[in-house]
């Protein structure tokens, strides 16, 4: 797989298999840990927001590949480093366990997200579906991968006929008045909605076809940097609500594909205003 990923030419193929190396080190502490799910202790850091010891043994192996591999770099994640900022330098943007509370139930949605970035632009990414071990890789300039084969975006130009994610807003539960009038209307003019719980596995989806666009209302840099890069490069667009390019920040977040995307976006801006909260 990185053979054809290093055959781009980039440059960035070194930081992506530190990427690899970590994610896959975090996925299987996760799986290992999926026969004694029954005795793990939930530890609630909020409103239906969960962290168990998975969390932090899959963070305690990505946080010790990154020392040996990378001991420059700052780490940015949920679990490692939350309060660090992305700037300078090398920044490691991982989330241990992305899904904590469909891994705890059995739901087979969760996996492990690491990207890293390069004075503030992402340049390597890696979302890994634990439960379907399956491998989403991407570099800056040279293509997004699943398992080895380049991906896209899907095709779909139409409405009535795309298949959008979302994530809903448990942890704001203050945002979910204007959710759900933007759920209502992208209900309204699509084939379905599906939410399954992982938001790197939702922009994944977006970026091999199997979404053609995707939403939600409050997430972290940790929850969305490798999808970013996965997105772009397979063909997406990821904005904020107000159509500006994605930053490495918490907030709201629009991909697809470019049809889908401006569709998408205009529909959230649209039930916004409708509301009178834009």
């Amino acid at each position: 797989m990185l053979q054809a990923i290093r055959e781009t030419g980039s440059g960035d193929d070194d930081l992506l298999a530190v990427s690899i190396e970590a994610a896959r080190r975090g996925a299987e502490v996760i799986r290992a840990a999926t026969t004694e799910r029954e005795k793990l202790v939930w530890e609630t850091k909020g409103r239906s927001d969960f962290v168990s010891e998975v969390d932090k043994a899959s963070e305690r192996e990505i946080d010790a590949v990154m020392k040996r591999r990378l001991p420059e770099a700052i780490v940015l994640g949920e679990e490692l480093s939350p309060t660090a900022v992305a700037g300078k330098g090398i920044v490691v943007i991982a989330d241990p366990l992305d899904g904590t509370t469909n891994f705890l139930h059995g739901y087979p949605e969760y996996s492990v997200s690491i990207a890293i970035a390069r004075d503030g632009a992402l340049c390597a990414g890696v979302v890994v579906n634990v439960a379907r071990s399956e491998e989403f890789t991407a570099i800056k300039g040279g293509g997004a991968f699943l398992d080895g084969k380049r991906i896209h975006v899907s095709n779909i130009r139409e409405p009535g006929r795309a298949l959008i994610g979302t994530g809903f807003p448990f942890k704001n539960i203050e945002k979910l008045p204007v959710y759900l009038d933007q759920f209502r209307l992208v209900m309204r003019g699509t084939a379905g909605i599906r939410r399954a719980g992982s938001a790197a596995l939702d922009l994944s989806n977006v970026a091999c076809g199997r979404f053609d666009a995707f939403w939600e209302l409050a997430l972290a840099p940790w929850d969305v940097a490798a999808g970013i890069l996965l997105v772009r490069e397979a063909g997406g667009v990821v904005t904020d609500l107000d159509g500006n390019q994605a930053e490495l920040s918490s907030g709201a977040f629009v991909a697809g594909n470019p049809a889908m995307h401006a569709w998408l976006l205009q529909s959230v801006r649209r039930a916004n205003m409708i509301k009178g909260t834009d």
